[in-house]
């Protein structure tokens, strides 16, 4: 009976879902054609899947060959997700990857073969935000929902601005014990509203991503 319900559910939403896979509580699939969940995959409470998304085995070898998601799990559309391996809390898979390794809690992975994004330390974030608030201007780089490569782009600005500037608070300090005064002047502040228009198109892009 699970095998045809199973079989015609398939055939009237586009979506497989193998009659011996665990899923948990508030499972969500959104734009369900094309997902595909193996007989051992087990999927924890709060866990969401986008359309084309396999959560598949890389054998035919019995006992476990799918994945295990935790809770609160995002697989992005598109995503494979193949063999025995576990998917910790709160983990996202981005659109399009291919993950065959575990991947910790709370991280992101991206790309073919799939790979983790390095989360900053707390001093890189607060060394990130102190550029930021010196400069005039929201980080708006520095969120979480946005695309990858503009993050690790913008990322890599603040970083080096930040090195720029402690080199150069070095060198007004030395000028300053030799009586020169000149650094002593303010830089111009960066107006927020400058950015308005990329902030916006940044995060119609991620939330694009998302769906």
């Amino acid at each position: 009976l699970a095998r045809v319900l199973s079989t015609f559910s398939r055939w009237l939403t586009g979506i497989e879902i193998h009659p011996g896979a665990t899923i948990g509580r508030r499972f969500f699939i959104d734009h369900g054609m094309g997902v595909v969940i193996g007989e051992t995959a087990e999927i924890g409470d709060d866990c969401t899947l986008y359309h084309s998304v396999t959560l598949g085995g890389t054998s035919w070898k019995k006992g476990k060959r799918h994945p295990t998601l935790g809770q609160g799990v995002v697989v992005g559309a598109g995503a494979k997700v193949l063999g025995p391996i576990t998917i910790g809390s709160g983990a996202r898979v981005g659109s399009n990857a291919v993950v065959t390794k575990d991947v910790p809690e709370g991280v992101t992975v991206v790309g073919i073969p799939g790979r983790i994004i390095r989360k900053p330390t707390s001093k890189e974030e607060s060394d990130r935000r102190e550029m930021a608030a010196k400069i005039g201007f929201d980080a708006y780089g520095l969120a979480d929902e946005m695309p990858d490569p503009i993050a690790r782009s913008i990322h890599n600005l603040m970083d080096h601005m930040g090195a720029v500037d402690k080199k150069i608070d070095s060198m007004c300090r030395a000028l300053n014990n030799l009586g020169d005064h000149s650094c002593n002047e303010a830089l111009p502040q960066l107006e927020e509203e400058t950015f308005v228009s990329l902030h916006e198109k940044i995060q119609r892009e991620a939330r694009s991503e998302e769906q």
